[in-house]
């Protein structure tokens, strides 16, 4: 095999996310029920006999070091291949949204290169690997929507009704780590249960990092009243800057209007990750 095209890289939405408490090291621990959408990057990668690895940017250009290239590396030094790969990127997920898309084309870069070099790295093996890159990269790596934990390594796999979503992205982006060190985040949410979050699975709590979001990015606020104008609860995922709200009812009875440098999407739920099966379950 010397190359795989069209490999998906989905996002997924934070349904919902609690800030339990905080390690002794810093890192903060967590409770979220994350879902695939398909809203999604497309990566494609060709063999590289000498070791070497290039990036061609298809849409939006990436950073130079991207989590990608990050990906790649980290999975031939930990796989002790010779081959590299060139990647090319259409880039549809934005940045800084909370949309998870840098985390998913990590994830889906370690998966079509542990095919594409006959690795045969195991899923876990290749979670520990991306762990370090990001902390939801073994989320994408599961291969279901997930009941997730810790700082994030911890993964369940979660059972979702399928649902549509408007999720709005505004110009401006968050930086994870401005709203993590921001003193009024709260950090000591009671731990929450499957069991009560699967009785309202699309109303369940809260994200806890939307309102020190809200006062850094004004136009987080702004989204949230374009949705609770059309009759939505909107919710802020991950870190932000993007809102999504559930639609109970039949998706071509709302339009959200927003300002022409918004991006505006309706997405659906996956009923699995697209490379689902990729790599085995077993170390």
């Amino acid at each position: 095999m010397r190359a795989i095209h069209d490999v998906p890289a989905p996002a997924k939405l934070n349904l919902f996310l609690h800030v339990t408490g905080r390690r002794a090291d810093g890192y903060h621990l967590l409770q979220s029920a994350f879902a695939l959408i398909d809203w999604c990057d497309t990566l494609h990668f060709e063999r590289r006999p000498d070791g070497l690895f290039t990036r061609e940017d298809l849409g939006a250009p990436l950073p130079p070091d991207d989590l990608i290239l990050r990906a790649a590396r980290a999975l031939q030094q930990a796989g002790g291949g010779r081959d590299g790969a060139h990647i090319g990127v259409a880039k549809r997920i934005p940045a800084q949204a909370g949309l998870g898309g840098g985390s998913s084309d990590a994830a889906s870069t370690l998966l079509a290169l542990n095919r594409l070099w006959s690795l045969n790295l195991s899923r876990a093996q290749l979670a520990r690997i991306g762990l370090q890159l990001g902390a939801d990269v073994p989320f994408f790596l599961h291969g279901h929507h997930g009941w997730v934990e810790g700082v994030g390594e911890q993964v369940r796999t979660l059972a979702l009704p399928a649902a549509r979503f408007w999720v709005l992205k505004p110009p401006q982006g968050l930086e994870t780590a401005a709203i993590f060190r921001a003193p009024d985040l709260q950090r000591a949410c009671n731990p929450a249960t499957i069991a009560d979050f699967a009785a309202n699975p699309y109303g369940f709590g809260r994200n806890d990092l939307q309102s020190v979001a809200e006062r850094l990015c004004p136009q987080v606020a702004q989204g949230l009243e374009l949705l609770a104008r059309q009759g939505l609860a909107g919710r802020m995922t991950g870190s932000g800057s993007a809102l999504f709200a559930w639609l109970p009812q039949a998706p071509d009875t709302v339009r959200v209007p927003a300002p022409p440098d918004w991006q505006v999407r309706l997405c659906s739920s996956l009923d699995a990750h697209p490379l689902c099966g990729w790599a085995t379950g077993n170390d």
